[in-house]
Order: C-alpha cells, then structure tokens, then sequence
C-alpha cells in the first residue's frame, strides 16, 4: 500500500495555506448547499500539486478561492502568510478555455497584462520569451481564430507565465483537448515548470495527468467531504506508465469506494423519504 498521509513540513515557507476552509451555496428552499468543509492544506513553495476528485467536490471552486475570484463561507485561505482578498499580482491563472482577446494578435494578447509597470520594448521581450517557451514564436502576428484549440491554451500558458508570479493556478487547462494535444501539452508544461519552479496548483478529472505532472496530488471526496488524500508522487521523470500503475490503481480504488459510499447514501435518502 502507498502512503498517502499529510506531509509535515517543517522549517519551510509555506506558499499557500488553506485553514478550515468551508464552502456552501444558498439554494431556492434556504437550505444550503455545501460543497466541501474543513479543508486544511498546505502547499510549500514550488510544488507541483494537482486538485483530483470526482465531478461536482469542489476542485475548480476551491482553485477560485485560492485565486481570491470567490471566498469561503468560512476558514481563511493564505499565500505567504497573508489573506486571499481578491485577484492580484501575486498569482496567475489558465482557466478551462484559453479566454483569449480575439481583436488581439497572439503578441498582444501576451504583451497585455504587462501594460502596467513596463514600456512596450519590455513588454515586448518579456512577451517573445515565454511565446517562445511554449513553442509559438512563428504565430506572433496570427489572431486566435487562427490557431488551433491546443496552441491557443499555449498563448494562454504564456500570457500567465510573462506575468512572472510565484503561483500558477490552472483549472483543467487541457480538459476540452484531444488526447495526442493533451500530452504534448503536458510535456510541455512539465518542461516549464522543471526550468521557472513555479508553485503550480492543477485542476483535473483525470487521475493519470495527475500522477504524470505532479509531485503531490490532493485527492477530494464526493460532496460535501474534504480531502481524502494526500499523495507524495516519487517518481522520475519524465514518467513512464508501468511506474504509474500502481499508484493509479490505488487512486481509482479510492475514488471507486467513495463513489459506492455516495451512492449507497443517496438511496438510504430516498428510502427514508
């Protein structure tokens, strides 16, 4: 069996740090709707984390809460000791669909948020650089229409990483993608986390991507639980399915068993009722 016990860490800066996070939604009849509790996580400069769980636990609303976009019903999200109070510098983010100024060439939709605090020759390097990093220098005049879904999430990849901030939030970047766009995508993203060692928080469905990319994967439970576990991915890189194996199965047996005890829940509720 792999362990997947919280990590201690001692003596290290803790970049993000979630404590007793609480979420819930009113609904129609008053009654809340509540998405997940008592969160506790801790995230050390650097890491690699993914966000995994069964649809519907909360991953993409928690990502939102650490990008400071939504706020907890209760409990206080932290990014270097300080409280999340809404979006800032401190933090970038690649949503699901690349969200990318269709008036504006791939240079421009770059160069964008960096309007602020540099002159366009800067904004310009800085722009070419990371369009570079991700493969795209020849596409800098094109439009968005003009490429495909794949290399418009790589303009929306670049445009987070020219912002140059310590945390990446990703919310399942590579979810709307084929599957031969996907993994080249991921190369491509673990390449560039291996040279920036940026923080990266990843959301995602998929239990292999998580285990491919990350060093740590938080896995949630199904509506309302919290985390069910915390594993530590060992492994080498670059990743080679029959070393991932085992860890998949363990992961899928888990959320297998979560799932039945769902289920099993829901049908005592209707009995009951």
């Amino acid at each position: 069996m792999l362990s997947h016990k919280v990590r201690i860490i001692g003596g290290i800066l803790l970049h993000v740090t979630l404590n007793q996070v609480s979420k819930s939604f009113s609904k129609e009849n008053n009654k809340p709707l509540n998405v997940f509790h008592d969160i506790q996580l801790s995230i050390q400069e650097g890491e690699f984390i993914a966000l995994l769980g069964p649809s519907g636990c909360g991953k993409s609303t928690l990502l939102s809460m650490i990008a400071g976009l939504d706020q907890p019903s209760s409990g206080t999200v932290l990014i270097d000791q300080k409280p999340v109070q809404g979006p800032g510098n401190d933090k970038s983010m690649v949503f699901q669909e690349p969200a990318l100024f269709p008036w504006l060439t791939v240079i421009d939709n770059i160069m964008f948020p960096l309007r602020k605090g540099m002159n366009k020759k800067e904004r310009l390097q800085v722009a070419q650089h990371y369009l570079q990093m991700v493969h795209l220098s020849k596409f800098s005049d094109h439009y968005p229409h003009e490429l495909s879904g794949g290399m418009q999430q790589r303009v929306a990849i670049a445009r987070a990483l020219a912002m140059d901030t310590k945390l990446l939030l990703m919310d399942e970047p590579f979810g709307a993608l084929d599957e031969q766009t996907r993994l080249i995508l991921q190369d491509e993203l673990e390449n560039i986390w291996l040279q920036t060692h940026k923080t990266i928080i990843f959301v995602t469905h998929s239990i292999r991507e998580s285990i491919r990319l990350s060093d740590r994967i938080i896995l949630m439970g199904a509506r309302p639980r919290s985390i069910i576990a915390d594993f530590n991915i060992d492994l080498p890189r670059p990743r080679l399915q029959k070393d991932m194996a085992a860890i998949e199965e363990e992961i899928l047996g888990l959320l297998k068993a979560e799932i039945n005890q769902v289920m099993k829940e829901e049908l005592e509720h209707v009995h009951n009722d």
